[in-house]
């Protein structure tokens, strides 16, 4: 993996979006997508409250200070609006098997724009700046099994299921790309 100056987020344009760093403005947008249900059933099965968003978000940007990548939020271009967030951690996830130390791919954004392409989009940008800035490094996604929509997004882009495992006591699959 290559080192990015600490500091530095990358901005990535797609035809619809702009994936960039998150701002205090953003955080409203990002409460009102986390306290969703649609949006976090497949994540963490209910609502998060308003501070686990906050340290959400923190985290989201803490990768990138510490790790050179993280999360960008997704914005539509022209109109400024909030759709979600896409990225990568290194969430230091208790699971078997260990994923401890690779770049999970994630992706989640708000409710009325599911269906409409914005994944493809997204997901797509996202793994060509992963195949330039993580020299070919295997990266994985863990994914509810009842997440269809997900699945196909991670196999459209070359992710293959890899184990059925448990994470928090819920059954999860684990997939690899490279």
């Amino acid at each position: 993996m290559t080192d990015l100056p600490a500091t530095e987020i990358p901005v990535i344009e797609t035809p619809r979006t702009i994936l960039r760093g998150h701002r205090l403005s953003d955080f409203d947008g990002f409460v009102a997508m986390w306290t969703d249900p649609l949006h976090t059933r497949f994540i963490t099965g209910q609502p998060l409250p308003r501070e686990d968003v906050w340290a959400r978000m923190l985290r989201y940007l803490g990768h990138w200070q510490l790790l050179g990548f993280g999360y960008w939020v997704v914005e539509e271009k022209g109109t400024g609006r909030f759709l979600g967030g896409a990225g990568f951690q290194d969430a230091k996830r208790k699971m078997e098997p260990s994923i401890e130390g690779l770049p999970e791919a994630g992706w989640g954004f708000v409710s009325d724009v599911h269906g409409k392409g914005f994944a493809t989009e997204v997901v797509g940008a996202m793994h060509e700046w992963a195949d330039r800035h993580f020299g070919g490094a295997k990266t994985v996604c863990i994914i509810d099994p009842e997440n269809v929509a997900s699945i196909r997004i991670a196999q459209k882009f070359g992710y293959r299921e890899a184990a059925r495992t448990t994470y928090k006591g819920s059954p999860t699959l684990l997939f690899e790309r490279g």
